[in-house]
C-alpha cells in the first residue's frame, strides 16, 4: 500500500496530464495533494485520478474562489472528512478517514508561508490536533513550509520556531517518517528559484499506532516520461512516497 502526498504547484495548468500520469506510475492507494484549485485543470486531474481507481476524493477548492490553491484527498477505499474542533479552517488543512483494510486517518495540509501572517497560528493548531489526536492509526502530511534549522536547509532559512514545531510533534508521539527511515539524510524537496538552494518542507508524521505499519518513506521527483532522468518541471516540489506493509 501507498501513500503519495504532493505539491502541483498552481493547480497543475497544462501539466495536468503528465502529473496524472507520473502519478500513475507511483501507483498510490492514496494521494494528498497541494495546490489544487477549482480551475478545469484541476478538476480534470481529479477526473484522472477517479479513472485510475482513486475515485473516492474529497477538497477544499472553492468554486467561489478558482484559483486559489487547496487541498485533494483521493483513495481507492471510501472516506470520509474528519472535523476536529481545533483545525485551521482556510481550506489548507483537510483532515480523512479512509476505509482501507486496515484504517487510517490522513490529514493533509499545506502551511501558508511567513509573510501570510498566518502560518504561527496554523501550526499551533496543527500541533494542538497532533497533542490531542485519539483517534487512532493517522499521518499528518503535506507542504509544511518548515524544517529544522541546519538539517533540512541549504542556506539558513528556518527558525527555532519552526524547528520546535517539529520537535513538538514528535515530542507528542509522531514520527518525522523520512527521518525514521533515513536518519540524518540530507534531502531537499524545494528549491529557492533565485539562489537555488535546497530545503525539506515536506513531510510526513506518522503517530504511534501507525508507525509499525510503515515500511518505508522517501522523495522522488517527477518525471515527463518513464525512462527518462528525473526532471523538476512537473512541480517545483518533490513528492513524497511513503509505503506501509501489505495485510
Amino acid at each position: 500500500m501507498r501513500i503519495v502526498s504532493w505539491n502541483i504547484r498552481h493547480g497543475g495548468g497544462q501539466r495536468v496530464e503528465a502529473v496524472a500520469a507520473q502519478i500513475a506510475r507511483w501507483a498510490p492507494d492514496v494521494v494528498a495533494l497541494c495546490e489544487v484549485r477549482a480551475t478545469p485543470p484541476s478538476l480534470d486531474l481529479a477526473r484522472r485520478l477517479a479513472e485510475q481507481g482513486l475515485r473516492h476524493q474529497r477538497s477544499t477548492a472553492d468554486p467561489a474562489l478558482p484559483n486559489v490553491n487547496r487541498l485533494l484527498v483521493a483513495s481507492r477505499w471510501p472516506l470520509r472528512r474528519v472535523v476536529a474542533p481545533a483545525a485551521p479552517r482556510d481550506g489548507r488543512w483537510l483532515a480523512a478517514a479512509i476505509a482501507a483494510p486496515r484504517p487510517f486517518t490522513v490529514g493533509a495540509m499545506h502551511v501558508p508561508n511567513r509573510v501570510t501572517g498566518l502560518k504561527w497560528a496554523f501550526l499551533d493548531a496543527v500541533l494542538q490536533i497532533a497533542q490531542g489526536w485519539r483517534g487512532g492509526p493517522a499521518l499528518l502530511v503535506g507542504d509544511t513550509n518548515s524544517g529544522r534549522p541546519g538539517i533540512d536547509e541549504e542556506a539558513p532559512a528556518f527558525n527555532a520556531r519552526e524547528g520546535g514545531w517539529i520537535d513538538r510533534i514528535e515530542q507528542a508521539g509522531w514520527r518525522d517518517a523520512f527521518r525514521h527511515f533515513r536518519g540524518e539524510e540530507r534531502a531537499y524537496t524545494w528549491y529557492s528559484p533565485n539562489g537555488r538552494n535546497g530545503f525539506r518542507i515536506d513531510q510526513a508524521f506518522v503517530n504511534g499506532a501507525m508507525l509499525p505499519g510503515i515500511r518505508d518513506a522517501r522523495y522522488e521527483w517527477g518525471r515527463h516520461r518513464p525512462g527518462r532522468a528525473p526532471t523538476h518541471e512537473l512541480s517545483d516540489h518533490a513528492a513524497l512516497l511513503v509505503d506501509l506493509h501489505d495485510g
